[in-house]
């Protein structure tokens, strides 16, 4: 089977839920989350739990290099990763999860993890969502926004996420430009987006 073949019969198997992208334990309301095995991941050293349900999500981009597609999106992954624990030394990937201009949403820590994303105040209270890409100058295109917004109301329905939690952009509680003047504006208009 063809690379494109390949990757449309995954992505058909994960929306019909038929795939590994699917947790057994994940409902189906939850659209599909590419594990960590399936983006080529480093083994984590990360142990440290994070409490449910939780508050609040702070919302970040990479300032990096976007990606479209599931292959260029496992890239940056990776290259997050890296970066994260191979210059930073932190244990893992800082963020919860990250999400592409392909759609879709790829598994960093994961629900039950504390992040390293915003800070000793907010990590141990926050989940962290990462946009891959800068958006100072430009929009995430909609299936991106989309997949955050399911990312959400897929915390919530799984008891991750109490309900009435709260959306924080990155510099709503750092010192940063994160997550971008063009996506900071979105994500103003979300309705669980508090200052």
């Amino acid at each position: 089977m063809s690379r494109p073949c390949a990757l449309l019969a995954w992505a058909l198997l994960a929306l019909l839920g038929l795939g590994a992208a699917q947790n057994k334990e994940t409902p189906a309301c939850c659209g599909p989350i590419v594990p960590r095995s399936e983006w080529g991941a480093r083994p984590s050293e990360c142990s440290q739990p994070l409490k449910q349900p939780v508050r609040y999500v702070v919302i970040s981009h990479t300032a990096g290099s976007n990606c479209d597609t599931p292959v260029s999106c496992r890239q940056q992954a990776q290259n997050v990763q890296h970066y994260h624990v191979s210059t930073r030394r932190w244990c893992d990937v800082a963020y919860n999860f990250l999400i592409g201009e392909d759609g879709l949403v790829y598994e960093g820590r994961g629900w039950n993890i504390k992040g390293e994303h915003t800070g000793p105040t907010w990590n141990p209270i926050s989940i962290g969502i990462t946009f891959m890409g800068n958006y100072m100058e430009r929009v995430p295109p909609p299936r991106a926004i989309r997949a955050a917004q399911s990312l959400m109301a897929c915390g919530v329905a799984i008891g991750a996420l109490r309900p009435d939690y709260e959306i924080k952009g990155h510099r709503d509680v750092q010192q940063t430009f994160s997550p971008g003047d063009q996506l900071y504006a979105i994500i103003q208009n979300w309705p669980h987006y508090r200052e």
